[in-house]
């Protein structure tokens, strides 16, 4: 009879390491190689995809197993012990059922699933499927126990998932780790990819006061000469006041134009070669101007504030430059903006934004509604206009005013912070 009851005992104790390796295996398995297999028609794959599709029902029968074994395997193993030491069996059953469990039933499966987790799912996910199947109708009950009796708390879990994905992926790219530029350069990318929803154009567009346009009514020959001149392809067209936008003017359709009429600029009509102005407001997002770049088939937009003011212009480029970096042509006009000195120092003018130092060198400067470039963090912070010389600590970085033109901060020194070296 010993005998008998130590073998349930020990069965149990091996249901209860089933039980909690795959509830770990399930929970850790990436679903990422799970759809690469179930693509190659690989059936475990797709039966452990139908199990995670309902990841509550899951987790419920698996719950509900485990500590059915664990509740009996504790009650047979103190009723054993009482009948073989007395009262004191009890004390003994739960010292030797808290090792046993905490051991072989918890911490040895889930150290395993956690590191088989693929693997063992697709072997476990037939028996896992028909389990979850005959405990649906009670961890259904248990789950609807669980969610109303949360709404009494204010807590409603149906919303919790609610862009938890984003989230997810963020947190996998920060994983993402290693000092290589090429690794650096790739959790950048991606970064930005998830951070266009969040971008407006004003943030990137290319400032008014740096837009290079042209007076429509200029002679035709300076037009045409100032357009060959320029290293740009799309050109703004005003008419009396740079507020009046009327149309762009781009090359190519320039020198179309110039071709028919052999080289003669005194015989072409600009407004004949002038595109429709698009306008756009200051507060749309970079996910979304480029997909509107996309569905006109436009590369080129002006942005306006919410007064129908000219504040610059946005490009397609501007936009790709927002992912993947600075894209430099022949034709493209060179600016440092930024540069690293041998001290560790980094000198930067005043209107290169936040965001690009983030991404320059994975930093983590906050970046507001208020401003969006490195003068402008300083000035919110400082509430006041420095003078050249002064410097200033925010967020653990120094920042050194060593130029300024009228009231505007165009060239400072930052001092990052020191990096704590690593633990062995």
């Amino acid at each position: 009879m010993l005998w008998f009851m130590l073998g349930i005992i020990l069965f149990l104790m091996m249901l209860s390491a089933f039980f909690s390796g795959s509830e770990t295996a399930f929970t850790a398995v990436s679903t990422a190689r799970l759809r690469s297999k179930a693509k190659d028609g690989d059936e475990a794959a797709i039966r452990v995809l139908k199990i995670l599709e309902r990841k509550e029902r899951m987790i419920g029968a698996l719950l509900l197993g485990n500590n059915a074994v664990n509740i009996l395997a504790s009650a047979l193993a103190t009723v054993t012990f009482v009948g073989l030491f007395g009262e004191a069996g009890v004390l003994y059953a739960t010292i030797v059922m808290t090792v046993l469990v905490l051991i072989f039933a918890e911490v040895l499966p889930k150290t395993y699933a956690l590191h088989h987790s693929l693997t063992m799912t697709q072997k476990v996910s037939p028996i896992i499927y028909i389990l979850i199947k005959i405990l649906s109708p009670i961890t259904e009950a248990v789950t609807a126990i669980v969610r109303h009796t949360l709404l009494l708390f204010g807590a409603d879990i149906s919303k919790v998932l609610k862009g938890s994905h984003l989230d997810l992926l963020r947190g996998v790219i920060d994983q993402h780790q290693g000092e290589d530029n090429e690794t650096q350069t790739q959790r950048a990318m991606l970064r930005s990819v998830l951070d266009l929803a969040d971008v407006d154009v004003e943030e990137i567009m290319i400032h008014r006061k740096n837009v290079e346009m042209l007076n429509i009514d200029l002679p035709t020959e300076d037009i045409v000469a100032a357009a060959l001149k320029s290293p740009f392809t799309r050109l703004p067209l005003y008419r009396e006041d740079h507020d009046n936008i009327v149309g762009v003017l781009h090359a190519k359709e320039l020198l179309r134009e110039l071709q028919k009429v052999n080289g003669d600029a005194s015989q072409l009509e600009i407004e004949d070669v002038t595109l429709e102005p698009w306008f756009i407001p200051e507060t749309t997002t970079l996910f979304d101007q480029l997909q509107a770049f996309q569905k006109r088939r436009q590369h080129f937009a002006y942005v306006v504030d919410e007064y129908g003011a000219f504040m610059g212009v946005v490009t397609l480029e501007d936009i790709l430059e927002e992912i993947v970096g600075e894209i430099d042509d022949e034709h493209d006009q060179s600016v440092v903006g930024v540069k690293r000195q041998a001290d560790g120092t980094i000198v930067a003018q005043g209107d290169v934004t936040i965001r690009d130092l983030n991404r320059e060198f994975d930093w983590s400067l906050p970046g507001f509604e208020e401003y969006s470039t490195l003068a402008g963090l300083v000035l919110y912070e400082a509430q006041t206009i420095p003078d050249v010389g002064q410097s200033f600590m925010f967020y653990d970085f120094k920042f050194d005013i060593l130029k300024r033109t009228r009231n505007q901060i165009t060239l400072v020194r930052i001092t990052p912070p020191e990096k704590e070296p690593e633990e062995d």
